[in-house]
């Protein structure tokens, strides 16, 4: 899949992932490269690494200083690039009736994000497509939440999100947006065998100018006993209605 180009960021402002399931994943993915990592000798055993990639070996003390307060570094930090962005008119390009695809208008909270691109790879969506300055950048707790989706799912990010709801419309995506305020519940939307499942912020939701780019509006049929669901609970209920309809 074809990506636009990415200067090398600055030390400062490379990213750290943490944890055995991000770094394997990372170090899988031939397209994500590795600046270094830091490893105890009890988790270096672990893995094969390739010998290009600088390793240094520390105690955990060492390595919980690399990474944020009480994070759960499993004896191992990596430094890395951001992976390069991908084309939405690539991704597209890509498409398969039965593959939905998830579009978060300015869902910025990294765990929530990186949850989203976990459930995402379970249920092999196409993809995800968010804003770019609406976003969280790819970061430590992102990788950890997605729990490796990170690098295996393709994740575009778009300057305007009403363009990008169109360019889906003209490959052919029914575009449901998720409202609580629908009418419609979500297995009545669901029909088309290619679907974007656009999903908003907790608390402020969709843009009234999203919802103008979607084809329709629909809720999940949750209890009155509570108000809504965690926006990665949606998706995730969500993509699998959407995957078994």
């Amino acid at each position: 899949m074809r990506r636009k180009a990415r200067q090398q960021s600055k030390p400062e402002n490379r990213p750290r992932f943490w944890g055995r399931h991000a770094v394997a994943a990372a170090l899988a993915n031939s397209e994500r490269r590795i600046v270094r990592i830091s490893v105890t000798r009890e988790a270096a055993g672990e893995f094969d690494f390739d010998p290009a990639i600088p390793v240094t070996y520390a105690d955990a003390a060492d390595l919980g200083r690399l990474v944020p307060k009480d994070a759960p570094h499993q004896g191992i930090v990596a430094e890395v690039e951001r992976l390069e962005e991908i084309l939405l008119a690539e991704l597209l390009d890509q498409a398969e009736d039965g593959r939905p695809l998830i579009v978060l208008d300015q869902v910025t909270d990294p765990h929530n994000v990186g949850a989203i691109l976990r459930t995402a790879a379970a249920f092999d969506a196409l993809g995800i497509v968010t804003q770019d300055r609406h976003a969280p950048p790819e970061s430590g707790a992102l990788a950890k939440a997605a729990s490796g989706a990170l690098e295996t799912v393709p994740w575009v990010r778009v300057v305007n999100l009403a363009r990008a709801l169109d360019e889906m419309a003209e490959a052919g995506f029914w575009r449901i947006g998720l409202t609580g305020e629908a009418e419609t519940n979500l297995k009545d939307a669901l029909g088309p065998p290619r679907v974007a499942l656009v999903l908003g912020a907790e608390g402020e939701g969709m843009r009234h100018n999203t919802q103008l780019h979607c084809d329709a509006l629909a809720k999940l049929p949750i209890s009155d006993k509570i108000e809504s669901l965690n926006v990665s609970n949606a998706a995730a209920i969500a993509l699998y209605a959407a995957r078994t309809a």
